[in-house]
C-alpha cells in the first residue's frame, strides 16, 4: 500500500487511538490531535517517532488546528485523508441537559468536524490530487435512544453533512463518507450500565457488540481503495438496525 498522510481528530484514546495505531502499523503517516495526551498515544510516539505527529489541541481552537494542519503538511507532504473522530457523549434526558452541555455536544460533535473538514478540503483542492474524508458517526444518528437526544442529533447532522459535501467535491476526486458504529464498550458507552449493554448484545443479530477492530477494514476501504463510493453512511452494528 502506498504511504499516505492522514489526519485523525480525537486520536489519543478509545476508537481514535485504535485508528491511529492501525494506520501507523499499516505504514501510513499520521497527524493526530486530542485535548490530552494519553499513555497509549505516548507509546505510539515512541514506537513511531518519524511517522506520527501528535499535539494536544481542543478541536474548537481553530487557530491551533490550522497551525497543526500546516505543520503536518510541512513535515509529511500533501494530505490524503481526514478521519473526524473527536466527540463527546451524553448521559441525560433532554430536560436534564443544561444549555451549556447542549452547546458543548453540538460544538464538539458537529461544528468542530465541519470546520476541520473545511480546512482540509481547501488544502485538497489546492493540491489537485483528491482525497478522502471519513467521519465517525453513530447508530444513534439513525435510531432514537433515550438519554442521547443531543448526541443523536449531532450524529444525524454529521451524516447529512457527509451526503451534501460529497456532492460538492465529488467532481474533484474527493470522496466523503461516514461510518456509523453500533454500541461498543468504550468511554462513550460508559453511560449505559451492564444490564443495558447486555440487552443490546442480546438483541443484536450477531449476538455480539461492535468492536473497534470491526471498523478498521471499512475505514481502510474508504481511505485507500478505489471504490467510487461517496456520500454514504456505512453501518457497522452487527445487524441491530436491520
Amino acid at each position: 500500500m502506498r504511504r499516505h498522510t492522514i489526519l485523525v481528530s480525537g486520536g489519543s484514546k478509545g476508537l481514535g487511538l485504535e485508528i491511529t495505531r492501525h494506520l501507523l502499523e499499516t505504514g501510513q503517516l499520521v497527524g493526530a490531535f486530542a485535548r490530552k495526551r494519553s499513555d497509549g498515544i505516548a507509546e505510539l510516539e515512541e514506537r513511531f517517532a518519524q511517522e506520527l505527529e501528535f499535539a494536544e489541541i481542543d478541536a474548537m481552537n481553530m487557530d491551533e488546528v490550522d497551525t497543526f494542519v500546516a505543520h503536518v503538511q510541512a513535515r509529511y507532504g500533501g494530505l490524503h485523508g481526514l478521519v473526524n473522530n473527536a466527540a463527546v457523549g451524553q448521559d441525560s434526558l433532554l430536560v436534564h441537559t443544561s444549555p451549556e452541555a447542549i452547546q458543548e455536544i453540538l460544538t464538539t460533535n458537529l461544528l468542530a468536524p465541519i470546520l476541520l473538514t473545511r480546512r482540509v478540503v481547501k488544502e485538497m483542492l489546492l493540491q489537485g490530487t483528491g482525497g478522502r474524508i471519513v467521519s465517525i458517526s453513530s447508530i444513534c444518528g439513525l435510531r432514537g435512544y433515550s438519554g442521547l437526544t443531543v448526541y443523536s442529533a449531532s450524529k444525524a447532522a454529521l451524516s447529512g453533512f457527509t451526503r451534501a459535501l460529497a456532492r460538492e467535491v465529488g467532481g474533484r476526486n474527493i470522496l466523503v463518507n461516514s461510518i456509523a458504529p453500533g454500541f461498543f464498550e468504550s468511554e462513550m458507552s460508559s453511560m449505559l450500565n451492564r444490564e443495558q449493554m447486555e440487552t443490546i448484545q442480546r438483541r443484536t443479530p450477531t449476538q455480539r457488540l461492535t468492536l473497534p477492530m470491526n471498523l478498521l477494514p471499512v475505514l481502510d476501504m474508504l481511505l485507500f481503495s478505489e471504490t467510487n463510493l461517496t456520500g454514504q453512511v456505512i453501518i457497522v452494528d452487527g445487524g441491530t438496525s436491520c
